[in-house]
């Protein structure tokens, strides 16, 4: 082999694992809360708003706080810096991407999963076989 193909092989190696590094440790899969503060990873938690907390946003900080409990019902303060999403009061469950940061979950972004409003308005109704 030649240097030239040497050289291009050990950078596309080189790239490769540092692709795959930085992947990796940016996405640390769907957890509970207490999974995210324990691993310290970014983390996807699927949960649903805590109505009885208080939700509240600071226009001057430009953050909306709320509470949210996971699917083991452990319920923890989101801090998401970015206005309320729309369609929040609607949603059945939430999704939340983000990060520990000791008894506050930092969202970094929120999925807000609504009702179907089409199956509803039709009356379709699934059937199980």
């Amino acid at each position: 082999m030649n240097k030239k193909t040497i050289i291009g092989l050990v950078l596309l190696i080189g790239f490769t694992s540092v692709l795959f590094l930085n992947f990796g440790q940016q996405v640390g899969g769907y957890m509970d809360f207490a999974r995210a503060a324990e691993t310290g990873s970014k983390a996807h938690v699927v949960g649903q708003w805590v109505k009885e907390q208080p939700a509240t946003y600071d226009p001057a900080a430009n953050v909306f706080s709320f509470y949210m409990r996971d699917e083991l019902g452990n319920v923890r303060q989101v801090r998401y810096a970015n206005p309320k999403p729309a369609n929040f009061e609607d949603a059945e469950r939430l999704v939340i991407d983000g990060y520990a940061q000791g008894d506050v979950f930092v969202a970094e972004n929120i999925l807000v999963k609504c009702p179907s409003k089409y199956n509803d308005a039709r009356g379709l109704q699934t059937t199980v076989e």
